[in-house]
């Protein structure tokens, strides 16, 4: 089958590979109908992969299964199914409490079983799913739900929607709440969303760019800040009377952090959920103005169910974040153009 693979910095190519198989009781195999690149797919794109290792990328994905082992009792061959961005087993302590990224039988797509066994990536032709019953989410009704309006909507909940979602809820987003988003990619057009649904009386999204902009006025931002850092904290300080009650960190650098906390009122909280890279926190300023920092890898598969609710009944669209369309074939074009910013998410057809 075809997938996509990483051979190092600025180098993703689409590969033959072998063909997955059921290899465990536990295991199901689905076709792949949609995939993606993630905004979190860039940070090994651009340096942090190793030169001549074939990463297998990808790990949001929506399909049909087409086999599943014998234990497996959740969903069968013929099913339309949702993938978080992890897999697990449902069952374990970790799961059971709601954090199902450090399900103690999990992992990550791209990487190995528990066996020591190669799992796939999201972005290919099919994928084997380790424990499917506690991974794969069905849609109800199945194939006649995923139509061509709804699946880029479906497809989100395998990781934007649901991380834009658990850095709301990380921030305490409550009805009447006034919340900034320090992020203009999809996990952060999709906090907008996240935010309006929880019901935020205002909502202020920073962003420089009038395409993302105009996506997150849609989604429900009533304000917008084009300036970044210390200036584009105080516009929002000057906003909301004295900055944000909840404020969403979606990009993960150290800068988006500055300006996050410097965003937050005093007793306010960050939900922090993109990936650190050199972030570093002011315990002693976040101590004197009892500001919060929340959040982390969000437990895709414990939101899923609820948000796909709001996505069948289109109460929600988070869908409209796709803005192009390319063929798995055009991998390395869906990188290039999301690492330019002259897209701000590709879903990728097998």
């Amino acid at each position: 089958m075809k997938a996509v693979t990483l051979h190092g910095p600025f180098d993703v190519r689409c590969s033959t590979v072998p063909d997955p198989a059921v290899l465990a009781p536990t295991d199901a195999v689905v076709r792949v109908v949609a995939a993606c690149v993630c905004g979190s797919d860039l940070w090994p794109y651009r340096g942090d992969a190793e030169a001549g290792v074939e990463w297998r990328m990808g790990h949001e994905f929506v399909g049909v299964v087409e086999e599943v082992g014998s234990a497996v009792a959740a969903v069968s061959a013929g099913d339309f199914v949702i993938s978080p961005f992890s897999w697990s087993d449902g069952t374990c302590a970790m799961c059971r409490r709601g954090v199902t990224t450090s399900c103690l039988g999990g992992g990550w797509w791209g990487g190995r079983d528990r066996e020591g066994r190669p799992v796939d990536g999201g972005q290919g032709e099919y994928v084997r799913v380790p424990q499917a019953d506690g991974t794969l989410v069905p849609v109800p009704d199945g194939r006649a739900a995923a139509t061509e309006e709804l699946l880029p909507s479906l497809l989100t909940l395998s990781d934007v929607m649901c991380t834009g979602h658990h850095a709301a809820v990380s921030a305490r987003v409550t009805p009447g709440c006034t919340v900034a988003v320090v992020g203009d990619g999809a996990v952060g057009l999709c906090g907008v969303l996240a935010a309006r649904r929880l019901g935020a009386e205002r909502i202020v999204a920073m962003s420089r760019y009038p395409d993302r902009q105009a996506i997150a006025v849609d989604f429900g931002a009533t304000d917008v800040v084009g300036a970044r850092g210390a200036d584009g904290a105080r516009e929002v300080g000057e906003l909301l009377s004295g900055g944000a009650d909840a404020v969403l960190e979606c990009v993960g650098t150290g800068e988006s952090m500055r300006q996050a906390l410097a965003a937050a009122r005093p007793g306010g909280t960050v939900g922090f959920v993109g990936i650190p890279h050199d972030v570093e926190l002011p315990v002693s300023d976040m101590f004197q103005r009892n500001v919060g920092v929340a959040g982390g890898v969000a437990p895709a598969r414990i939101y899923l169910p609820e948000l796909l609710d709001d996505v069948l009944a289109r109460r929600i669209a988070p869908g409209r974040v796709f803005d192009r369309e390319l063929p798995l074939g055009d991998a390395p074009e869906a990188y290039d153009a999301m690492h330019s910013r002259k897209a701000v998410k590709v879903l990728l057809r097998p």
